[in-house]
């Protein structure tokens, strides 16, 4: 890998390990490109995120699934991109229902819900249909992501975000699993309250109309780049309304239509 890819994906592991935020990477990246100008910055970007995910995976860290960022129409035409991204979800990401969440393992944290499906069955094909999805999918549970920036203030643009995991953090798993012949994926209500005040709402269409079409893009991408995703694997498959940020002692809960609710409850400051 390029030096300059080297020292931005250095500036994020460091930032991770530090927990102090680190200027922009996409300077850097932008100067990998001009020195290979066949090279898509999208792809360089990757290439900073497999990295960092690769030193995080020999050093003992356990691979559970995958999350899918840029869900939102809204946020794609912020960013000047027509399709999501995608990062790494780690076991040690993975918080409790309503477990206090340790404020030193946010980065600059913000939540938004989400549906998680979990998969029974490998998803091997460089094209999938929906029907490959359902049947693949043991079950759905409600999430909160945590979502997270290792980069100073959010000053982040598309290839900032996919070099830092897709800005991924932590996330939180309802514990209900529901098959999805009960749930309707589109019209499914969201609620999120923080301290019983509604703060973010939205449905299942918010998430490129459904999250099954997230989950087909993404079990499409990964097995183009022969990371096909696996049974047992999580999927986090989208916000389902905006994100809010969060605060040292915050406790939001997601109400799902169809899938119950789940809880992200912050500690107070260390």
């Amino acid at each position: 890998m390029h030096a300059v890819l080297l020292e931005a994906a250095d500036l994020l592991r460091q930032a991770q390990l530090s927990g102090q935020p680190c200027p922009p990477v996409r300077e850097l990246i932008a100067t990998a490109q001009a020195n290979e100008p066949n090279a898509e910055a999208i792809t360089l970007a990757y290439a900073v995120q497999r990295h960092n995910n690769q030193l995080a995976v020999a050093a003992g860290r356990r691979p559970v699934g995958r999350k899918i960022g840029l869900t939102s129409s809204a946020v794609q035409a912020q960013l000047g991109v027509d399709q999501p991204d995608f990062g790494l979800l780690l076991a040690d990401m993975v918080r409790g229902d309503g477990q206090p969440i340790a404020w030193v393992d946010c980065a600059q944290p913000k939540v938004e819900a989400e549906i998680a499906l979990v998969l029974e069955h490998d998803l091997p094909h460089e094209r999938h249909t929906v029907a490959d999805l359902i049947r693949a999918t043991a079950y759905a549970l409600p999430a909160i992501e945590v979502v997270g920036s290792r980069i100073a203030n959010w000053d982040i643009k598309l290839v900032d975000t996919i070099a830092d995991n897709a800005s991924s953090g932590l996330f939180v798993l309802g514990t209900r699993p529901v098959q999805l012949d009960q749930l309707d994926l589109v019209r499914c209500g969201m609620s999120m309250t923080l301290r019983g005040e509604p703060v973010s709402v939205g449905a299942g269409a918010a998430c490129l109309g459904n999250p099954l079409n997230a989950a087909v893009w993404l079990a499409d991408t990964m097995a183009r780049l022969g990371e096909p995703l696996r049974a047992g694997d999580i999927l986090l498959t989208g916000a389902l309304g905006p994100m809010v940020a969060a605060q040292p002692g915050d406790q939001f809960t997601a109400h799902i239509q169809g899938l119950g609710s789940v809880t992200a409850a912050f500690a107070n400051r260390d």
